[in-house]
């Protein structure tokens, strides 16, 4: 005769049996990494790797105002995550995160490439031209007008608006690749 409660239970290609607190710290490690989804920008989102159920689930958040609804809700993320293949979905959420190795070494390069094409002048712009061989969808003409407005932000010794903004468009060109 089964245990009443064997259905609860789930065997491994181990045959181990996985107990119920094992299953529900499982179900909440899936429930917050859907939070974490839910809670990046709509453009990050879709450079997540989850099927159209999900993605579709995801965009759902954005419009739940009640907090029980939206415990509901984050309830039924993680259901779906369980068919989601959670180790993509984690690989691309550690780019976006900002405590990451991997974030911070983006995060890094997109400064040096700043630096390297405010710094070297008009007349050798190879810091410019391997940019645009690196990313040839980049908006030369904008990049251009940027870099010219920062330096003259620099020279002025105004607050770094222009600066952001440069930044801001080496991030977005990086991504977009």
């Amino acid at each position: 005769m089964n245990p009443p409660d064997q259905h609860n239970f789930q065997a491994d290609d181990e045959d181990t049996i996985v107990s119920r607190s094992e299953l529900k710290r499982q179900m909440d490690a899936l429930k917050q990494l859907g939070k974490r989804i839910t809670e990046l920008r709509p453009d990050q989102q879709e450079k997540i790797p989850m099927d159209s159920v999900l993605r579709a689930a995801v965009a759902e958040t954005r419009r739940i105002t009640s907090n029980g609804a939206l415990k509901r809700h984050m309830q039924f993320i993680g259901k779906l995550m369980r068919h989601a293949d959670v180790e993509a979905i984690r690989l691309a959420l550690d780019e976006f995160d900002t405590a990451s190795q991997a974030h911070n070494q983006k995060f890094h390069g997109l400064e040096q490439w700043r630096e390297r094409l405010l710094l070297e002048g008009t007349a050798g712009n190879e810091a410019l031209e391997a940019f645009i061989n690196d990313y040839p969808q980049t908006d030369i003409q904008l990049l251009r007008q940027l870099i010219r407005n920062t330096r003259r932000e620099i020279e002025k010794q105004q607050p770094p608006v222009q600066y952001r903004k440069l930044f801001r468009l080496l991030r977005d060109t990086t991504e977009s690749d």
